[in-house]
């Protein structure tokens, strides 16, 4: 009978024990992704924030480079130049160096949690 008991409750125990380290990987989880979404989101504003403020400057400098050349389609076309510098720069090196740091990111937020949880940081 105590023998029966004993199992019985170190059933139960495991099984609660498993629901906890489950509920615990959920909880875990989430925050995770939290962090990770609530960090896209601050990007994302930055991003659309420096947009407008490139986009204005571009005007501006499409008007100067304009009032240089004596020329709105120059001086909008230098602006074009530029930018389409630019762009060839980020498809070039952008690849191997922005999709680094954006993975390194990514693991470091998933995996930095679990070092303060073990207590090595």
């Amino acid at each position: 009978m105590q023998e029966e008991n004993f199992f019985d409750d170190s059933k139960k125990a495991v099984e609660k024990y498993l629901e906890d380290r489950i509920l615990l990987l959920k909880l875990q989880s989430v925050e995770k992704i939290s962090v990770l979404v609530s960090l896209m989101f601050t990007g994302l504003l930055l991003a659309l924030l420096a947009f407008f403020v490139l986009f204005f400057i571009s005007i501006m400098g499409g008007y100067y480079f304009a009032a240089l050349t004596g020329s709105l389609f120059l001086g909008f076309g230098i602006v074009a130049a530029i930018y389409i510098i630019l762009l060839i720069l980020v498809a070039v090196l952008g690849k191997k160096h922005l999709t680094v740091f954006i993975t390194n990111l990514v693991i470091k937020i998933f995996f930095d949690q679990n070092a303060d949880d073990n207590g090595t940081k």
